[in-house]
């Protein structure tokens, strides 16, 4: 199976063709891919380097949406921040492709992108991403590629255990060598720092934190510590059940909705935690196709299937986000404003 995967060569004119999206792509494809969106879609497509991983590779976002000139609400998405999770950089290049192919003709989706911006990341963990294409020996890499302290040999960090948020408390590691190692302390990754900064900038605006991940078909919300829970969690669990609802509809796929100390278990500083504990109120763990059958080296033909059905879950929430944002302010407005007036109309009656 790995020599099908291994055999993808990257064209510039590949790449506006449908089945580049049914195929896996090394980083070196994946680069070349952002700027060819950058280039073909210059009006909503631009790109940010947020920060730079251990081997010193630049961790690149794409940045889309309709030109404004006020401030906008935003939309992030992170995928590939665990290295053999391929079909997660796969699913955002695909996310990114449907909303350039839709918005000029959907007006739902061009109402979207005229009100928010999406911040995308395809590969987050890019020096784990590359290591896990070196050959089949590597095709299962999980973490960083950071080295061990201490005269510990084993390499890398498990990046989504290494956020600030209650870190190092429940579900880690400080074994350099276990795959689900924290770190020697709460951000000494210097990916997990870059989406820290990055979030930290932004927060006021971000909406939504959608990191995606594979693989179990679940959709997990806020808190990963199994005493706590959100602020909002019945909001997080009815926009996850919906999201989930609208994953069935596509393909007939469950996806189970909860925390992971529900449905998985417990585990501590991870991004999708740390986003809430900031204040983006709508924060959403994706765990793709499949439950276990193929795991981390989901086949290629699955690539499209998966990406379709979590394309319509992504969608549910996205949409949630930018009615509640836009709408219920409007109608909260016009309320406002109407009891205003009605109160001021009740008093001048009393006075005549």
């Amino acid at each position: 199976m790995c020599v099908s995967m291994f055999s993808a060569v990257w064209s510039r004119e590949e790449t506006t063709e449908r089945n580049y999206y049914t195929r896996y792509h090394n980083m070196s494809e994946i680069t070349a891919w952002m700027e060819q969106m950058k280039r073909e879609n210059p009006d909503v497509v631009s790109s940010m380097v947020y920060g730079q991983t251990y081997e010193r590779r630049n961790i690149t976002l794409l940045k889309i949406g309709l030109r404004s000139t006020v401030r906008k609400k935003a939309i992030w998405m992170d995928c590939g921040i665990h290295a053999r999770e391929w079909i997660t950089p796969a699913f955002c290049q695909y996310f990114v492709r449907e909303i350039l192919r839709t918005y000029k003709t959907d007006t739902k989706v061009n109402e979207m992108m005229k009100n928010l911006d999406f911040y995308i990341t395809p590969v987050l963990n890019v020096d784990g991403y590359i290591y896990s294409w070196h050959n089949e020996s590597t095709r299962l890499w999980r973490k960083s590629r950071s080295p061990g302290t201490g005269g510990c040999t084993c390499y890398g960090t498990d990046l989504n255990r290494n956020f600030y948020a209650n870190w190092g408390m429940v579900g880690v590691s400080t074994d350099c060598c276990n795959l689900f190692y924290c770190g020697t302390k709460a951000l000494s990754e210097s990916e997990a720092w870059a989406v820290t900064d990055m979030l930290g900038k932004m927060r006021e605006d971000i909406l939504a934190f959608l990191t995606i991940h594979s693989y179990g078909q679940q959709l997990l919300v806020p808190y990963g510590h199994p005493n706590t829970s959100a602020p909002n969690h019945d909001e997080l669990m009815e926009v996850g059940l919906g999201a989930a609802m609208a994953i069935k509809a596509v393909h007939g796929m469950d996806y189970t909705v909860g925390t992971s100390p529900d449905i998985l278990y417990p585990f501590l500083g991870s991004s999708q935690d740390f986003a809430r504990l900031i204040g983006i109120p709508l924060s959403f763990t994706f765990e793709l196709r499949d439950k276990g059958e193929h795991g981390f080296e989901l086949p290629e033909d699955q690539i499209q299937p998966t990406c379709e059905e979590a394309y319509a879950g992504a969608q549910h929430i996205i949409t949630y986000t930018h009615d509640k944002a836009f709408y219920s302010y409007a109608a909260t407005v016009t309320a406002t404003l109407w009891t205003t007036l009605l109160a001021a109309w009740v008093s001048s009656a009393i006075l005549l």
